[in-house]
């Protein structure tokens, strides 16, 4: 039995802004009334733990806890959780949090939540670490619910607003939870801004720029809409090579191809209808502005450098009907959005398994180094036994 107000557990810690991440032993405190307590069985890793860990994102305390792709079983409830059905040994996966409460959240557009860098990248308890429910075992105050979660760790108290509880329908096993635990970041934001903000039609011809963990995410949403022109761009050919196997239609390697506006205009002398940039590389996105078509979209999801300025002609945009976006979790809620991804999992028409690999929670460097290569897309942390 885990004691009631003093649980140990072990974590990665970043110590502070450009820290590597360290396991170390930590202690939680008891859960609030609205919290649950997960055993996290597998973590996705995200291209936003490692900004932050690099200070580039400077909302909150250090010492932290990141980690915002969980998935596992829960544990514990507070007594005030409303979902009633909630309860010890459910499998959820992990998503952010909102406030619930401005205008975007109670019309379902939880990521465009007014609140969401204060609450996600501050801590749901509280900015400051000391109302965190994480210590070290010295009694240090560590930051903790990074996205809710903080799910680079074994155990994680977690509020009931990120939680979602796997449908009891869909038979999911532990190497499905493998495949699914990043449905609560970069899955869901890659299909969700083609559900929620996009919304190609079958003819609609469907570019995404950088193959990563969020652009397949799109492409095979995408298609699963039926959309049956879709153009991936990346810089490696083996995951190009995967795009193509999993439904793209074209693929385009812009190393080999450095003017994507001219040669998307001679495939498509018309220009394309929509793109989702993933990447935030500058000089993509003004190519993309480019070629795009008549009443062309431009979803902008990847994150370019601080100060980086994309120039935009008015005129080009005015005249052209042209249309530039942003988009932070797809505009979605996961409430809604996870369970529709993992029914198109189980009909194969979802294939994230084949994007994640999977590693001991113990080989987190060499999963980090493995994505900064190119030489996986999606890694996933399993916690095993780790005790």
């Amino acid at each position: 039995m885990i004691p009631e107000k003093q649980i140990p557990t072990k974590a990665f810690v970043v110590d502070a802004p450009k820290s590597p991440f360290v396991l170390q032993d930590v202690v939680l405190d008891e859960v609030r009334d609205h919290e649950v307590l997960v055993e996290m069985k597998y973590t996705g890793l995200c291209h936003t733990d490692i900004v932050v860990q690099h200070g580039a994102v400077p909302v909150g305390d250090y010492p932290a806890v990141l980690g915002h792709e969980g998935a596992g079983i829960v544990r514990r409830v507070g007594s005030g959780v409303k979902d009633k059905t909630l309860s010890e040994g459910d499998q959820v996966f992990l998503s952010f949090t909102t406030c619930r409460k401005c205008r975007q959240c109670q019309e379902g557009r939880h990521g465009f939540c007014r609140n969401f860098t204060e609450i996600n990248f501050g801590g749901v308890r509280g900015i400051s670490a000391a109302d965190s429910p994480i210590t070290s075992t010295e009694g240090k105050a560590i930051r903790g619910q990074f996205f809710g979660q903080s799910s680079l760790s074994k155990l994680a108290i977690v509020p009931e607003t990120s939680i979602v509880k796997c449908p009891a329908a869909s038979g999911i096993t532990d190497a499905d939870m493998a495949s699914l635990a990043p449905l609560g970041c970069g899955y869901l934001t890659g299909a969700g801004t083609v559900l929620n903000i996009l919304k190609p039609k079958p003819t609609t011809r469907f570019a995404v720029l950088g193959m990563g963990a969020v652009g397949f995410a799109a492409m095979l949403a995408a298609r699963a809409q039926g959309v049956e022109t879709v153009i991936a761009v990346d810089i490696v050919d083996a995951k190009l090579e995967l795009a193509t196997s999993l439904g793209a239609s074209h693929t385009l390697n812009t190393k080999q191809v450095p003017d994507l506006a001219q040669r998307l205009h001679e495939m498509f002398p018309e220009g394309v209808d929509q793109i989702i940039d993933t990447t935030g590389v500058v000089p993509l996105l003004q190519s993309s502005i480019k070629a795009l078509g008549h009443e062309g979209v431009l979803a902008i999801v990847g994150v370019s450098p601080r100060g980086a300025t994309l120039n935009i002609d008015p005129l080009e945009l005015m005249v052209n009907c042209k249309r530039v976006v942003g988009a932070i979790e797809g505009s979605s809620d996961p409430a809604t959005l996870l369970p529709q991804l993992i029914s198109w999992y189980k009909q194969g028409k979802f294939a994230v398994d084949k994007l994640a690999t999977v590693y001991d929670a113990n080989c987190l460097s060499q999963a980090l180094e493995d994505l900064q290569s190119g030489k996986i897309i999606k890694p996933v942390l399993k916690w095993g036994d780790l005790s």
